[in-house]
């Protein structure tokens, strides 16, 4: 029985030869764990560029469009009123600015053909705008100066008929510094406010 016993047990030796090779085998697993490692290192995030949106542009382009000016044209028994197309820039469809835009021109004077204008020299555009109301223009007292009455009624046709290019039926009203203008020139013409194309026609004869 003693015998049966003692021949179950492990030797010392054994124990030893089985906890080196675990030792081994454990070492082994490191080294080339540690060795894939640094063979294929982890995958290094590549950086988001970052995106800039374009901003919207703070000074909105101006568009040419086109406007009507009105000049005068003599017709050996009297004047009439011409039309022009020309190139006027705005910021999309403000009316206020086509209106300045025309004015600016008419206020230059014609360059070219046989047609003329009545309004004086040195005449500025001190405002223009369309209100509920009607069209107001201001402009500076030049506008008064010079001529006779004829000369008088073509000068106020042509602020009328341009101001009324895209609304013909519009009422215009006619301010010199601000101040509505009631008579005009020393010929002494009276101006009935607001004005359209159809008063002014009836009442004031080219």
């Amino acid at each position: 029985m003693k015998e049966q016993q003692g021949s179950n047990r492990i030797s010392p030796g054994v124990i030893a030869a089985v906890s080196a090779a675990v030792i081994a085998v454990t070492a082994g697993v490191a080294f080339f764990g540690s060795k894939s490692d640094k063979n294929n290192p982890p995958p290094v995030p590549i950086p988001v560029p970052n995106l800039v949106q374009p901003q919207p542009s703070e000074n909105p382009v101006a568009n040419e469009q086109n406007a009507q000016i009105y000049w005068l044209q003599d017709t050996g028994t009297g004047l009439k009123l011409v039309p022009q197309t020309v190139q006027v820039k705005a910021v999309g469809k403000s009316p206020n600015q086509v209106l300045e835009g025309a004015f600016q021109q008419l206020l230059a004077g014609p360059t070219e053909g046989t047609d003329s204008t009545t309004i004086p020299k040195g005449t500025k555009l001190l405002g223009v705008k369309q209100a509920s109301d009607g069209i107001h223009v201001n402009l500076s007292e030049e506008f008064t100066s010079g001529g006779g009455s004829s000369s008088m009624m073509g000068r106020v046709g042509q602020v009328v008929y341009t101001a009324t290019a895209s609304d013909e039926n519009a009422k215009v009203y006619i301010e010199v510094n601000g101040e509505p203008l009631e008579v005009l020139g020393g010929e002494g013409l009276e101006l009935e406010q607001p004005l359209t194309r159809e008063s002014f026609d009836k009442n004031y004869s080219l």
